[in-house]
This record gives structure tokens, sequence and C-alpha cells, in this order.
């Protein structure tokens, strides 16, 4: 059990990594962002975390995102001389939305844990 405890501990940590390194360059660091919110996820979901389910959501979210991302470059992009409009970038927007929340929930995590970590000063 110990074993398993230190490898999804190792997935977790390389997720966070990889979902910080990422968002250097944004698009070309989108596969990076997708995988790590995978892993983030998935460890998650190993531990019984109780949180799993918002990391899963975000990881949907993001891969929706970057699904979108990909195609519509495919396509030629949108906006200016393409012949989409600017209104198909909306598709992009789960993307970062789902980028957001994974960050607000790893901080949420934090700042719980450095809650309970300090010792109890009332009477």
């Amino acid at each position: 059990m110990e074993g398993k405890a230190k490898w999804t501990r190792i997935t977790y940590l390389a997720g966070v990594i990889a979902l910080i390194i990422g968002i250097v360059d944004p698009l070309e660091g989108s596969v990076v962002i997708l995988t790590g919110s995978f892993l983030i996820a998935l460890a998650t979901y190993l531990t019984h975390d109780p949180q799993w389910k918002p990391f899963l959501i975000s990881f949907i979210m993001i891969t929706a995102g970057v699904f979108s991302l990909f195609y519509l470059s495919s396509l030629g992009g949108f906006g200016g001389s393409s012949t989409l409009s600017w209104w198909w970038g909306t598709l992009i927007l789960p993307y970062p939305a789902g980028w957001i929340m994974a960050i607000v929930l790893l901080i949420m995590r934090r700042r719980k844990r450095e809650h309970n970590k300090q010792p109890d000063t009332s009477i």
C-alpha cells in the first residue's frame, strides 16, 4: 500500500508541475496542461480524495477546450480574414475556465492543509 501512495503522490506532483509549466505558452503548452490536469484527476481518484470530481470536471473542460482549439486551428482559425466569425472562439473558453478551476482547487487544498496543520490555540 505504501508503494501506491508514493506513486500517486508523484503523479499528483507531476500534474501540478505540468499545470503550472504549461501556462508559459498556453497555446503550445495546452497538451502539457491537459496532461497535468489528467494526472491530478487520476491521482485524486486513486487516493479516494473527496475533491476528485471537481478535478475530473476541470479535466473534461480543459479537454473540450483544447480539442476545440486544435480543431479551429485546423480550419484556419477564426476572425480576421478567416471564414469563421469571432464567435467560434467561444468554443475554446472551457480550456481557460477549466485551468482556472484546477488552480483554484489546488490553492484551496493547500490552504486547507496549512490550516489543519496549525496548532489549536483556542482555550
